[in-house]
């Protein structure tokens, strides 16, 4: 358990470092021996936490040229969007949302049941953070990556190593979501009020009301994003 802790820890502590600047997307992060030194941690401690934070789509290792800082939100964000991409990226995004919807309000009932009440303590710290920069910038880098810090940590608490393995899928899912550009702040203020619900439920511990209030969440996100849906 401590081990553990101490890389997850170590994630954080990443996480942080990135969020802070020090270190920018696309950016190549120090050899595993220069890195581990400067963290004061051993090298297996150190590649557990890059696995968490490249599940996380945060990292992206690239195979005999080391571990980067993920680009994807930086091009979503700030690059330009033709209209076929714009048209392949509704019809991708459709398919992230319906994805989702069938194994998140799922991974969140199991949530309920299995979280410690340190890991519960946690997801509402995270929800509080991302309601915290929904109202002082919903459109903002920082928002986006909290919004995927605050499911994330839902699914993990499912204590599911194959849902865990979701992460990237909703990571991406919300980076289009504001690539697209569509209704965003329809879709904070819908997000606003659908974590109030899911952090309520989730304090309750009441598996069944989570279900339904993150199946909310996800319809209407979709809704807002004037995703084509078929039967």
């Amino acid at each position: 358990m401590e081990k553990e802790n101490l890389s997850q820890r170590t994630a954080d502590t990443l996480r942080a470092l990135i969020e802070d600047g020090q270190y920018q997307c696309g950016d190549k992060l120090p050899n595993e021996n220069d890195l581990s030194d400067q963290l004061g941690i051993s090298r297996t401690t150190l590649r557990e936490a890059i696995r968490t934070l490249t599940s996380e789509g945060l990292l992206l290792v690239k195979r005999g040229r080391g571990t980067f800082v993920n680009e994807q939100m930086n091009r979503y964000i700030e690059g330009s969007i033709d209209m076929q991409e714009f048209a392949d990226m509704k019809v991708t995004l459709r398919d992230l949302y319906e994805a989702r919807i069938i194994f998140e309000p799922e991974a969140a009932a199991l949530a309920c049941k299995r979280a410690t009440d340190e890991e519960i303590e946690e997801i509402i710290k995270l929800g509080e953070e991302c309601q915290r920069l929904l109202k002082k910038n919903p459109e903002g880098k920082h928002r986006i990556q909290s919004e995927s810090k605050f499911h994330g940590a839902i699914l993990k608490a499912s204590h599911n190593v194959f849902l865990s393995r979701f992460m990237p899928m909703l990571t991406e899912t919300i980076e289009k979501t504001f690539a697209l550009n569509i209704n965003l702040d329809v879709i904070a203020e819908d997000a606003y009020k659908d974590h109030i619900m899911i952090m309520n439920f989730l304090k309750r511990r009441d598996a069944e009301a989570l279900k339904s209030a993150v199946t909310i969440h996800l319809h209407h996100a979709m809704w807002n994003e004037q995703l084509p849906w078929e039967e």
